[in-house]
């Protein structure tokens, strides 16, 4: 965490194209996004309810839950770290200090939605909202909580479901008007829509693909005026989709063997958590015994 990352982060909003940025609920997942690329992470609400908690996307994740995790991700890779506050945990008094336990904790941007708590994964049916006026004053509590300036508050509103595409770009430029440096309609769903966040909001603007979700799914290179494509749920999918084929393999025939093809090797596994790091470590602090002449 410091000046890198957060620099890193303003960098990215002011960049005029695209920046795609995967979804990652722990550690492991943030070092592979670095390992093949990605410059910034995205810490998924929904991954980790799905993997901390075996839960589905539905508000049971704590902010002292989601603090450990932000932490350590943090001390795993030096990316910005985008993450995922779902409705700040209260009011806006309450997200003052999601924003201060956040920020301490590693996040270079806190995004913060305008659904009342508990909250629904973006792409759920009977979502509800908070009136715009009470997330305007979250938003203004973010903004004044943060203690570097440099830390970006993402301010989304998921009112396309309930209130209809107009009335979300309506509460998206109230946002952005109460200090938010991002903004991030969630769900459209058509093509038209899509196109048309970034053509009539204008700044720095998030985009969420999801695999079976409401949002047409374009390629990278049809995202024009938007900043971050997330991809939030593709690692965590891929990884169900990996351990399920490897576990059924193993069931199918009792045999590590025959699992393998499904596995990564010994090696590539030790080399992916800096085991070599640790071990020199532990070779610079290694007790030595006495010299005897």
């Amino acid at each position: 965490m410091g000046s890198s990352s957060r620099d890193a982060m303003r960098r990215l909003i002011a960049s005029p194209t695209v920046t795609a940025v995967p979804g990652a609920a722990n550690a492991l997942t943030a070092r592979l996004a670095v390992e093949v690329g990605f410059e910034a992470v995205y810490v998924t609400g929904a991954g980790v309810a799905n993997t901390f908690l075996g839960a589905p996307d539905i508000g049971l994740v704590t902010l002292t839950e989601l603090t450990a995790h932000v932490g350590a991700i943090r001390e795993a890779v030096d990316v910005p770290l985008i993450v995922d506050a779902d409705t700040g945990f209260g009011n806006a008094v309450g997200v003052r200090r999601t924003v201060r336990e956040l920020e301490r904790a590693g996040a270079d941007a806190i995004q913060l939605e305008d659904q009342r708590s508990p909250k629904r994964c973006g792409h759920f049916a009977g979502k509800e909202l908070v009136g715009a006026d009470e997330m305007v004053q979250k938003v203004r509590a973010a903004v004044e909580a943060r203690e570097d300036e440099r830390l970006a508050i993402i301010a989304r509103t998921d009112a396309r479901a309930n209130e209809g595409f107009a009335a979300a770009l309506d509460r998206a430029t109230a946002y952005r008007e109460a200090g938010a440096d991002i903004i991030f309609v969630e769900a459209p769903q058509t093509v038209e829509e899509l196109r048309a966040i970034p053509e009539k909001l204008g700044g720095a603007q998030v985009v969420n693909l999801v695999e079976g979700g409401r949002t047409p799914l374009l390629p990278l290179d049809e995202l024009n005026g938007f900043t971050i494509a997330l991809f939030a749920n593709a690692a965590l999918q891929g990884a169900i989709k990996g351990t399920l084929a490897a576990l059924e393999e193993l069931h199918r025939t009792g045999s590590l063997v025959a699992a393998s093809r499904h596995l990564t090797g010994w090696a590539e596994r030790q080399r992916l958590v800096g085991k070599s790091f640790f071990d020199s470590l532990e070779e610079r602090y290694a007790v030595r015994p006495p010299h005897v002449s």
